[in-house]
């Protein structure tokens, strides 16, 4: 039975949160004189002389507009990977408790695990790329506090079998965070509507990728009430910054645009795959639910470098763990697509 009381760090339930201005009065006023600020504005078009909102209100309404959650079981953070950080420093004890990744996954659990001083152990993935729900079980102990599953997954592509992360929830006493980055561009539907059915929850999503809004730096975390307090209650008072939140709540307005984007490149990935299907130093291409694909070849290193002579920049997977002789290509622009293969055309 989950129980957050259980998993939560100790300094973590006792902690007092900084209180900032902006914690003590949320109203309108003629003159504010309480936080310190620069009175006279900002050396820039825009003021940006006033702390913002440390609770992100006006985002998070129309993010459960959009999404359909309550406002009070979402988290804003400076990216995903504050979020991250943040289940880290209030789930596991540094030296004692441990977190289960499943290699090949996206690299910052294990960054923040390392920052942490947390053990991340590992489960790779089975060759289909799908958990391995024997090696999670055995490797799971009473210090086990965290789960990270990422769905569609990075740098593979692909959904993970719902049926197994289900299963995983349900028996798991810690909590289970999947990261739905590219979520958008799946078949599959998010677990965000699960929330209510499992306590133990954390969903994460970015507005970098589908969004477009990679360089704002707005991440979200989805889950129980109690969970998203303890998560403002550890996170910097102003973490997502002023500019951020305005720009963020007008592309929010524009939910048609995304929509159309991402119709046109799950179009232009269908396109590139059968394209790129043509040459010869192709082995294999996995099935994608992002908006990249992972394409094995006979010579990573070699085409790797000759794209980048050419000014073409792709990542080369190749030394991640199940990933040998692999490429991960984002789906870029029609034009963007033609020139590379155009260049590749050209590769000897």
């Amino acid at each position: 039975m989950f129980d957050i009381n259980n998993l939560l760090r100790e300094n973590i339930k006792n902690l007092t949160p900084y209180s900032s201005a902006r914690d003590e009065y949320t109203g309108e006023a003629s003159v504010f004189l309480d936080a310190n600020e620069n009175a006279f504005g900002s050396p820039l078009h825009t003021a940006y002389n006033r702390y913002p909102d440390p609770l992100q209100y006006k985002v998070k309404i129309r993010l459960s507009e959009i999404k359909g959650v309550p406002a009070r079981n979402i988290f804003l953070g400076n990216g995903s990977d504050e979020a991250i950080d943040i289940l880290f420093r209030s789930f596991c004890n540094p030296g004692v408790d441990n977190v289960i990744i499943v290699p090949p996954t996206y690299g910052m659990y294990q960054v923040s695990a390392n920052i942490n001083d947390v053990e991340a152990r590992k489960v790779l993935l089975t060759p289909d790329y799908q958990l391995d729900m024997e090696g999670i079980a055995e490797a799971i102990d009473k210090h086990t506090k965290l789960i990270f599953i990422c769905s569609p997954n990075n740098p593979t592509g692909n959904s993970i079998n719902r049926d197994d992360i289900e299963t995983l929830l349900a028996n798991f006493s810690g909590l289970v965070v999947i990261d739905e980055a590219y979520i958008n561009f799946s078949r599959q539907k998010s677990f965000i509507q699960e929330l209510t059915e499992y306590a133990n929850l954390v969903v994460l999503q970015t507005l970098s990728k589908a969004w477009g809004l990679a360089g704002l730096r707005v991440g979200m975390a989805f889950a129980s009430e109690e969970i998203i307090e303890v998560m403002n209650k550890v996170k910097p008072p102003y973490n997502v910054n002023e500019a951020s939140q305005q720009l963020a709540l007008e592309a929010l307005n524009n939910v048609q645009q995304v929509n159309n984007w991402i119709k046109e490149t799950l179009e232009q990935r269908d396109n590139l795959v059968l394209r790129l299907k043509e040459f010869g130093f192709v082995q294999d291409i996995y099935p994608s639910d992002a908006n990249f694909i992972l394409v094995k070849t006979s010579d990573p290193k070699k085409i790797y470098d000759y794209l980048v002579s050419k000014g073409i920049i792709i990542r080369d997977r190749s030394k991640v763990e199940l990933c040998e002789g692999c490429l991960r290509i984002t789906i870029g622009t029609p034009s963007e697509n033609n020139v590379l293969i155009e260049t590749l055309q050209q590769y000897k």
